[in-house]
């Protein structure tokens, strides 16, 4: 099994219309459906976990030289590139994964149509680098300058 992080981000997809100014119905069949789909995927035994995650305007940046660390405000990302929460599964293949990530995708929005929000799906090393000569593999793979074994 290969477990893989499913970020979610603000980006409505194809609905361009901000889920603060949907119909209460349209919030719920939104939610109902993730709802559903993770306890499809907890009887399945593929989803390790789920978390929404609160706005940037309540969260912190740090930065820290070893000694006294700067906390400040910001700066964020847009507000389609906030992340905004993610599942985090454990699957037999990365064609699993990418079904999974698909069905997030189709949530429904306004008027039940998929919102097809782009879903980002990242692996998670089963180990991590460790020396030097790891690190610069594992970045080539990132760069896609070596191909995976």
């Amino acid at each position: 099994m290969t477990k893989y992080l499913l970020i979610m981000t603000f980006d409505g997809g194809q609905v361009d219309q901000p889920m603060d100014q949907w119909r209460p119905d349209e919030v719920d069949a939104h939610l109902d459906y993730y709802r559903r789909l993770n306890e499809l995927l907890t009887a399945s035994g593929e989803l390790i976990t789920h978390e929404v995650l609160a706005a940037p305007d309540v969260s912190k940046v740090v930065v820290s030289d070893g000694a006294a660390p700067v906390v400040t405000d910001g700066p964020f990302t847009e507000f389609k590139e906030w992340v905004a929460g993610y599942q985090l599964i454990d699957v037999d293949s990365e064609e699993r994964a990418l079904e999974i990530a698909a069905l997030v995708s189709a949530a429904p929005g306004p008027g039940g149509r998929p919102t097809r929000s782009p879903i980002q799906v990242r692996r998670v090393m089963e180990q991590t680098p460790t020396a030097g000569a790891e690190l610069s593999e594992w970045l080539g793979e990132a760069l896609g300058q070596r191909p995976r074994s």
